[in-house]
């Protein structure tokens, strides 16, 4: 009788600690989100690269979910008011920020006060998608190809309109880089996004910028802007003619702009569940990924779309970022904000 009660007493704890198990284990199923639209902060104007992928990706984030996801620009301060005010909304699911190697990884170097850190004022969902850099000139700027980019550049630097997306942007940080590999200090023209940068480009109100595939690729296929290199180990099958920059003669300039999804630090996690869950699902479609990599954009493998990768990315990306900003130091060359008229 005693082994009986000894027996089904174990049983009884073990029946209970499995049944404990499963309910800290979040049921993205049961979960009763979302019951209302979902806001995604995009840092810059419309049209720009960040904004072009979540707008692809969120839409068919809305398919899965059976909830509209919807895409605010929220431009200021190369990005960085969209964050703060992703940090502040309320951890419920329903503001969503897409983070990026500007806003969140080269802007901590650049902006020693910043506030918000990356790495603990928010909860990482997935990675979205990533894409190389383009150096790109203006259609007449009278460079022929990377090489004679270089010596042009570093012989007229100080008369030379560079853009870029705002201070802090991913496109002022890769150019910030590649200025520094060249030892020139042009002249910087800032606009709230890559999408306004990009159309001073091609009207020749700027003379060269760094700028991601994403929203470049039309631009150069139409002949409106020149690709003098991508800064990637292989070319672009979106650009296959574009050599890439160590082929074309700038060994060591490799740099990529990669779009992740975020949410506010303390949203519960069985609503990072759900969300990972929209967004992996949303990757797996097919016409979504060839619609990218028409772009020059790559999505990540199953694999690399949970919360824990876009973690390690942001982790390495910060060291990356600090330790090259250290060296060429966050300031350079005069700064204002609208580009004279040619």
């Amino acid at each position: 009788m005693r082994n009986l009660i000894i027996s089904s007493l174990a049983g009884f704890l073990a029946l209970g600690m499995s049944g404990l198990a499963l309910a800290t284990e979040p049921n993205t199923n049961d979960v009763d989100y979302p019951k209302r639209p979902i806001s995604v902060l995009v840092p810059y104007a419309p049209g720009g690269s960040t904004d072009v992928v979540t707008r692809m990706v969120t839409e068919q984030m809305s398919i899965v979910l059976h909830q509209k996801v919807l895409v605010q620009n929220v431009v200021g301060s190369g990005g960085t008011t969209a964050v703060l005010r992703a940090k502040r909304a309320l951890p419920d699911g329903y503001t969503l920020l897409t983070g990026n190697m500007g806003t969140l990884a080269a802007a901590l170097a650049l902006h020693p006060q910043l506030e918000y850190d990356p790495r603990t004022s928010f909860q990482p969902i997935g990675i979205l998608a990533q894409a190389p850099i383009l150096i790109l000139g203006r259609r007449d700027f009278p460079p022929k190809d990377l090489n004679e980019f270089i010596l042009y550049v570093k012989a007229n630097a100080y008369k030379l309109d560079e853009g870029h997306a705002g201070f802090g942007s991913f496109p002022y940080a890769a150019c910030l880089l590649l200025d520094h590999i060249l030892g020139v200090r042009p002249r910087l023209v800032s606009f709230d996004g890559g999408a306004p940068a990009m159309t001073a480009l091609a009207a020749g109100r700027l003379d060269y910028m760094c700028n991601p595939t994403t929203d470049s690729v039309p631009w150069v296929r139409a002949g409106k802007v020149k690709a003098y290199g991508i800064a990637a180990p292989q070319r672009s099958p979106a650009l296959p003619e574009v050599p890439t920059t160590a082929e074309a003669g700038l060994p060591g300039y490799e740099v990529s702009n990669w779009q992740g999804l975020f949410a506010p630090k303390e949203v519960p996690t069985a609503i990072v569940h759900k969300l990972n869950d929209a967004l992996v699902k949303a990757l797996d479609d097919a016409t979504l990924r060839e619609r990218l990599l028409d772009l020059g954009t790559s999505t990540p493998e199953r694999a690399q779309r949970n919360a824990q990768a876009l973690a390690d990315l942001l982790n390495v990306q910060l060291e990356r970022w600090k330790s090259l900003i250290g060296d060429t130091g966050p300031m350079r060359g005069p700064r204002y904000s609208l580009p004279p008229t040619r």
